[in-house]
């Protein structure tokens, strides 16, 4: 009897949220993966070197940081860690080893969108903030840019852990998303740009800059918290679809 009862014990949300974030990390570290991406964060730092040595002005630099920074590099690693965080367990039916074990379904999410953060911070910080800081114009951009990257990978990595629950093509979905929304129809106005997560990071970088930059005019605490907001249901949501699905 107390056998029984010892392996059906119900595992607390702390523990559940470490396990689940050890089998993510590990399944996510993958070699090839991390240099594609490392490659791919090098396009930003050189740009912003190849900028700053033609004595780039504050608008320049805040533009190529919010283009190929915090447009490119930013939310497309986030797309490959966050959507694979739980898509590929699931499409590889290895989810089914975390779905048996008595716990809740949300800190199995919360556990994969921090492995999908750890995988994905040092990537994107140093190549954003690099970035900044080879433009070489100063006046704020530095910060204004770490500030935005923290806050863009927070919120991008729990909607493509969303994505990664919910779609079985979250790439292509993500991609479309990052590409086609937030590349092109989101620069079509102001109303359509609220639902781009781009146009928050934006914000916060002009904020702490001055630049003058299109579709970047919310407040530094809109442009903070509504981020931060979308992550929390995103993830919220991704626990909710995740107890409701079947695993094979």
């Amino acid at each position: 009897m107390s056998e029984v009862t010892t392996s059906t014990r119900h595992v607390a949300p702390a523990v559940a949220i470490g396990l689940a974030y050890q089998v993510v990390l590990r399944q996510l570290t993958s070699r090839g993966r991390l240099i594609g991406l490392s490659l791919l964060a090098l396009v930003a730092p050189l740009s912003g070197w190849a900028l700053g040595s033609a004595d780039a002005s504050l608008d320049d630099a805040v533009s190529l940081v919010a283009g190929v920074g915090l447009g490119l590099v930013l939310p497309v690693v986030s797309l490959v860690f966050g959507g694979a965080a739980l898509g590929d367990l699931r499409e590889d039916k290895t989810l089914v080893y975390l779905w048996l074990r008595p716990m809740d379904r949300w800190p199995i999410v919360v556990g994969a969108a921090l492995a999908a953060m750890t995988l994905t911070a040092p990537i994107v910080l140093i190549s954003v903030v690099a970035t900044a800081i080879l433009t070489g114009v100063g006046n704020g951009i530095v910060f204004g840019t770490l500030l935005a990257t923290v806050v863009g990978l927070v919120a991008y990595v729990s909607v493509f852990t969303l994505f990664g629950v919910w779609l079985k093509r979250f790439i292509v979905w993500g991609l479309a998303y990052i590409l086609i929304w937030e590349g092109f129809i989101a620069q079509a106005g102001a109303g359509v740009a609220r639902v781009a997560l781009r146009k928050y990071t934006r914000s916060i970088l002009v904020d702490r800059t001055g630049a003058d930059l299109d579709l970047a005019d919310f407040g530094l605490a809109t442009g903070i918290v509504v981020p931060l907001v979308v992550a929390a249901v995103a993830l919220g949501v991704a626990a909710w679809r995740l107890s409701n699905q079947d695993i094979d």
